[in-house]
C-alpha cells in the first residue's frame, strides 16, 4: 500500500508542474494555509528541550531552497519564500507559538544541509533532502512528509531517452545529492554544481548530456524553457523527503513527525500541498506514512 502510495504521489507531483510551473514559478499566494499560531506554546513543552528553547526566543532558522519551482523558491526582492516546503516549515512554527514573520529563512543547497544543522546554523532543513541511512548517521532525519521520483532533464532531440541512455555520458546535478549517486551506478560521468540552476545552464548550453534530479524539480525548468528542454524517462527511483535536525537533539523528531502527521490528519498538509504543487487543480495524493523515530 505504501509503494503505491508513493508512485502515485510523484506521478502527481510530476503532472502537477508540468501544468503549473508554465507561469511564473514564483508566484505562489505567500500564506496559502492559515496556520493557527499556538498560545503559550513554550508552557506545553518540557524544560531543556530544543522546543521549549525555540518557543520561548520565539524565532527559528529553518533552512531551504530558493531555486526550486513549487518546493523552494525565492525571487529577488521577495521576503519569504514559497513552495510547499516552506508551508511545512510554516506548521512546524506555528506548533511553537512562532509567526511566519518571525521565522528566519536561511537558503541552503544540497552540499552544506548537513553542515548548517551540525554546526547550528539552522535549526531545521526543509529542502528536497532525501532520507538515506548515511544521512541519518550524521543528523536527524524525521519524515518522509512527501515522496518524489528520480528522472532526466536533457535538450529537446537528445539521444538520452532514458536512464539506459546515460552510461559513460556526463550528467549533472548538484554536489552533495543523491541523484549524483544513483546516476552514477547507472554508468554515467557525474559532474556537481552548486545549484540547480547551474546545472541547468550547462544542459542548455549543451556542454553536458542531461541533468537529474527529482522529477518535480526538472519539469519546472523544463517549463520555463519548454522549447528547449524536456524530461524523458520513467523515474528510476524513490525520493523520500524528510525534515532534518541536529542528532543531538532527538526531542525533535517525534514533535515534527507528530506535527506533520497532524497536518495529514486535519488536512493543513492538502492545503499546503493544493497552494503550492497542486495550483493546477490535479487531484492531492494521499500523505506518506511518517517513519518512527529511532
Amino acid at each position: 500500500m505504501y509503494i503505491r502510495q508513493a508512485k502515485w504521489a510523484a506521478l502527481a507531483a510530476t503532472a502537477v508542474l508540468a501544468l503549473s510551473a508554465c507561469g511564473n514559478a514564483g508566484e505562489e499566494d505567500k500564506n496559502p494555509v492559515n496556520n493557527a499560531v499556538e498560545k503559550n506554546a513554550a508552557s506545553k513543552f518540557e524544560d531543556g528541550t530544543p522546543m521549549k528553547a525555540l518557543a520561548e526566543a520565539g524565532k527559528i532558522k529553518i533552512g531551504v531552497k530558493y531555486d526550486q519551482p513549487g518546493l523552494g523558491f525565492k525571487k529577488a526582492g521577495d521576503g519569504i519564500p514559497v513552495g510547499f516546503d516552506v508551508e511545512m516549515g510554516k506548521l512546524i512554527a506555528a506548533k511553537l507559538g512562532i509567526k511566519a514573520d518571525d521565522v528566519e529563512w536561511v537558503e541552503t543547497i544540497s552540499d552544506n544541509r548537513e553542515p548548517f544543522l551540525q554546526k547550528g546554523t539552522v535549526d531545521l532543513v526543509i529542502a528536497s533532502y532525501s532520507i538515506t541511512p548515511e544521512r541519518r548517521q550524521v543528523v536527524g532525519q524525521a519524515g518522509p512528509y512527501y515522496v518524489t521520483g528520480q528522472q532526466l532533464l536533457v535538450k529537446k532531440g537528445s539521444d538520452i531517452k532514458s536512464v539506459a541512455d546515460v552510461k559513460g555520458k556526463e550528467v549533472c546535478s548538484v554536489t552533495g545529492s543523491t541523484s549524483l549517486d544513483q546516476v552514477k551506478a547507472k554508468g554515467a560521468k557525474t559532474r556537481g554544481f552548486e545549484t540547480y540552476s547551474q546545472c541547468r545552464d550547462q544542459v542548455l548550453d549543451g556542454a553536458i548530456g542531461a541533468m537529474t534530479t527529482d522529477g518535480s524539480i526538472l519539469l519546472g525548468y523544463a517549463a520555463e524553457n519548454p522549447d528547449e528542454l524536456e524530461v524523458v524517462g520513467d523515474p528510476f527511483s524513490t525520493e523520500n523527503y524528510g525534515i532534518g535536525y541536529a542528532k543531538d537533539k532527538p526531542e525533535l523528531c517525534q514533535f515534527v513527525s507528530k506535527t506533520i502527521k497532524g497536518a495529514q490528519d486535519d488536512g493543513d498538509w492538502a492545503k499546503a500541498f493544493e497552494a503550492t504543487l497542486g495550483k493546477s487543480g490535479v487531484e492531492t495524493p494521499a500523505p506518506p506514512a511518517m517513519d518512527a523515530c529511532a
